[in-house]
């Protein structure tokens, strides 16, 4: 399986994990407990597998999914134009997938569409290719990186949460100055664990996973962490829907170091 798109609304895997495969990357996903008042599924994602790289949406809607369906849509209908920039050469290929990315979100036409829809959602894009990752993030969706070099410095999170930023209804781009965050960051060398939730996975009742340093420790020290993680909130009865995706990069290549370092 190299594809995959999915809104809660098609299956809400209420009360129910989820694990899958999607070429490397491991899918998991829970629509959160009916015993805590859960009734619905509004997240979504779209993980696209090519040979030297990984797309990945990860959606967080709200008052209803018809905005989640809405960017999922969107983006798939415009694949082969995707892919044809995702299999540039990396030097260039980042800046002209972000400049084509927010060309999309920017265009009158999506912009206009989004009116139509009930509710907004959160949104972050992600992509690996060689021993890079480049995201653009809407919204309050977190992606972490993993690895012993960077966690010895108590550096987990590739970005931040905001919690006033959106697509639909309240759309960023409708502002004179379009908000939202996005970098491009190296992988270390060696393993290099990367790992993408919505916010049910923070917001747990307990907070278990708060702290980068839980998520690492599960994840890097597990075959089956994203099931550990899912059957944890479980077992504490999380309201809100959880969707992760999680996947490991070998990097075997030489990569940045101080000049000092010996």
């Amino acid at each position: 399986m190299t594809e995959l798109v999915w809104v809660g609304n098609e299956t809400p895997f209420v009360d129910v994990i989820s694990i899958e495969a999607v070429g490397p990357i491991t899918v998991g996903r829970f629509g959160g407990c009916s015993r805590s008042g859960q009734t619905k599924n509004e997240d979504g994602c779209v993980v696209w597998i090519g040979e030297d790289w990984e797309w990945t949406m990860l959606l967080d809607a709200h008052d209803t999914a018809e905005s989640a369906i809405l960017v999922t849509q969107y983006f798939t209908s415009h694949r082969l134009e995707i892919e044809r920039i995702l299999n540039e050469p990396v030097e260039t290929m980042f800046s002209v997938l972000e400049r084509y990315v927010v060309s999309l979100l920017e265009h009158e036409a999506f912009r206009t569409a989004c009116q139509s829809v009930q509710g907004e959602t959160a949104c972050l894009f992600l992509v690996r290719k060689g021993k890079y990752v480049w995201w653009l993030s809407v919204g309050d969706v977190l992606a972490y990186l993993f690895h012993p070099d960077l966690s010895k410095h108590l550096q987990y999170k590739l970005n931040e949460r905001q919690f006033f930023e959106w697509i639909g209804r309240v759309n960023t781009f409708d502002l004179p100055v379009p908000c939202y965050s996005r970098g491009i960051r190296e992988l270390r060398q060696g393993v290099n664990h990367l790992l993408l939730t919505t916010d049910g996975l923070i917001e747990c009742p307990g907070a278990p996973f708060r702290d980068g340093k839980q998520l690492e420790r599960i994840l890097t020290t597990s075959t089956a962490g994203v099931k550990t993680l899912l059957t944890t909130i479980k077992q504490l009865g999380v309201r809100d829907s959880t969707t992760i995706l999680a996947w490991a990069v070998e990097i075997e290549e030489n990569v940045t170091m101080p000049g000092n370092a010996k």
